[in-house]
């Protein structure tokens, strides 16, 4: 791929202005977000339920894949909803690798960051070439592709999924092994991915990728390859989905193909919406409430999914900018 081309400085100007966030960054939302998220085993250990700390690391795991969702639906406006196929590639590479003696980390992950990048950049070459609901259909077409490839897999469970024999190891060590290592090793993934795509948005890439979304046509006359570009976002929002992947993978000791069904592909899109479109520590957040919202109605009936359904569609409707906009809403209040 060729280096992004250089812009003039009257280009520029008007990719500045047709780029510019609806939302002003609050950084100070996610210092305390990530304070938060590291000070629950501490409390766990004081008294906080114990579910809890399985609870948090099994939503910042899927805050993983919420964020590099983000980064295309949010940034770049790209719908997509075939995302879980990201996330079932890097959890059944995980469990295969297991399952054949391999369990260092450091050979696992870059087979995941090169079958997920591979398996964006074919199926987003083919993707992109639609808009609008073409590009959704097609997006959920290849995730249930990869959802019947994972149930054809009769040698590593196929329908019935595969149960992991032990967990990764890193260099010889065995993070992965206790919940309070393993939740620190997930928190620090996250704090990664957020700063990565929060580098990725804040660059002259980021702010023609969330200007493409607003006017491709203007975008490409100044000079830039909107779809080469959309691609790249592509390609390094399935690669850092495919993290997810590994780490819920060792999380249950268990993958199955639901991991890649286009539900849970449609449960991503609702926690950054539920979260705040756009706004990064928002998919965060979203995934969070979102987890919660599920542990708390499963204990209440087993009809849960009755009342879940309602209330999300509900608080789309009828809020704005999502629960990060709520929260703005307030602060400004109190200012």
């Amino acid at each position: 791929m060729s280096a992004t081309p250089a812009l003039p400085d009257a280009a520029l100007g008007e990719l500045q202005a047709l780029a510019l966030p609806a939302r002003k960054r609050r950084p100070l939302i996610a210092i305390i977000l990530f304070l938060a998220l590291a000070a629950i085993p501490l409390a766990v250990s004081l008294g906080l339920p114990a579910h809890w700390l399985t609870l948090v690391t099994r939503a910042m795991i899927f805050a993983i894949a919420a964020l590099s969702l983000d980064l295309i639906l949010g940034v770049g406006g790209l719908v997509s909803f075939g995302h879980a196929a990201f996330i079932g590639i890097g959890a059944y590479v995980t469990g295969i690798m297991i399952t054949e003696g391999r369990t260092e980390a450091l050979l696992i992950l870059p087979v995941i960051l090169v079958l997920c990048g591979l398996f964006a950049a074919v199926t987003g070459a083919v993707s992109l070439r639609t808009k609008g609901v073409a590009f959704i259909m097609i997006t959920l077409a290849f995730g249930q592709m990869a959802f019947f490839l994972a149930q054809a897999l009769s040698a590593y469970g196929g329908d019935d999924g595969l149960t992991l024999s032990d967990r990764s190891t890193l260099l010889g060590f065995k993070p992965f092994a206790s919940r309070t290592s393993f939740y620190y090793v997930v928190l620090a993934v996250l704090a990664g991915c957020y700063l990565l795509i929060s580098v990725i948005v804040a660059s002259r890439f980021g702010r023609t990728l969330r200007a493409a979304r607003e006017n491709a046509t203007r975008v490409t006359v100044t000079g830039f390859d909107v779809s080469r570009i959309r691609l790249i976002a592509y390609v390094i929002s399935g690669m850092i989905a495919g993290l997810s992947g590994f780490l819920l993978a060792n999380q249950t000791e268990f993958v199955s193909p639901a991991y890649m069904s286009w539900a849970r592909s449609g449960e991503l899109i609702f926690m950054v919406v539920l979260g705040g479109v756009g706004s990064l520590h928002g998919a965060i957040i979203g995934a969070l409430a979102f987890l919660f919202a599920e542990d708390a109605l499963s204990k209440l009936t087993e009809h849960w999914k009755v009342i879940f359904g309602p209330m999300i569609v509900l608080f789309v409707l009828f809020t704005r900018g999502g629960l990060v906009g709520i929260i703005g809403r307030l602060g400004r209040r109190h200012d």
